[in-house]
């Protein structure tokens, strides 16, 4: 290559606009937040949590249980959602696949540093525990990330081809929502029960435990779907105007 081709490539960077230009701000935001969200979620999805509810659902009780990364993971679909609006259908499945195998990067750091040995066995004991997660936990959520974020993607843009650039919050919640349903199925299911079934690591949930579960979940991400919408048009409105 030449230095007047390298040069010039070089003066682009990876856009070929001004860097601080308000779409390129947004871009690289919007990747960010759905990178550093993804990542905290695969770090904290081991610990289930209970939120108390002020009053009793059927199915889920006075409580909901759930992995502590749900919330973190819901903002990967508030920051694929408006990136998608815009960006595109094509550069969001970019962004979505990139960032699924960028997983497996987090995985192997995370693991690399479980096995070296501490110099304190107390500490790496409880450095085990809290980042240590059960392969059942990492397979569901690899799984349920994958298939879930394409299928968002694929909604947002069939209901925006029907649409066109109106009714924003139709394709925000109707992806977010379809989407989240196939996630909570997914990873309960591989890691409450088909993966303990196969693996033999655990014993698998009854079904009981795993609709409660799983409702409880979807009911929690439901709500952010909504209430992340404001949000998305915040988002898409700073960079179109």
């Amino acid at each position: 290559m030449s230095s007047r081709t390298s040069g010039a490539a070089g003066s682009e960077g990876p856009f070929a606009v001004d860097p601080l230009d308000r779409s390129a701000v947004a871009a690289v935001g919007l990747i960010t937040l759905f990178v550093v969200a993804l990542a905290t979620a695969q770090l904290t999805a081991a610990k289930v949590i209970a939120l108390p509810l002020p009053f009793a659902l059927p199915v889920v009780g006075a409580e909901i249980t759930l992995p502590g990364a749900a919330l973190a993971y819901a903002l990967t679909f508030l920051a694929s959602d408006a990136y998608a609006e815009l960006y595109g259908r094509r550069a969001t499945q970019v962004v979505v696949n990139v960032a699924f195998l960028a997983n497996f990067l987090v995985l192997a750091l995370v693991w690399s540093t479980l096995v070296a040995p501490g110099v304190n066995p107390e500490v790496a004991a409880a450095f085990d525990t809290a980042l240590g997660p059960a392969a059942n936990v990492v397979a569901g959520s690899l799984l349920a990330y994958v298939v879930s974020q394409n299928w968002d993607v694929f909604v947002f843009h069939a209901i925006r081809d029907r649409t066109g650039e109106g009714l924003l919050w139709l394709r925000n919640i109707a992806s977010t929502a379809s989407s989240q349903a196939i996630d909570t199925a997914i990873f309960v299911g591989v890691a409450f029960y088909a993966a303990p079934l196969l693996l033999g690591s655990g014993d698998p949930l009854p079904g009981s435990v795993l609709v409660a579960l799983g409702l409880g979940q979807y009911l929690l991400k439901l709500a952010i779907a909504v209430l992340d919408t404001p949000i998305v048009y915040l988002v898409v409105g700073l960079v179109r105007d």
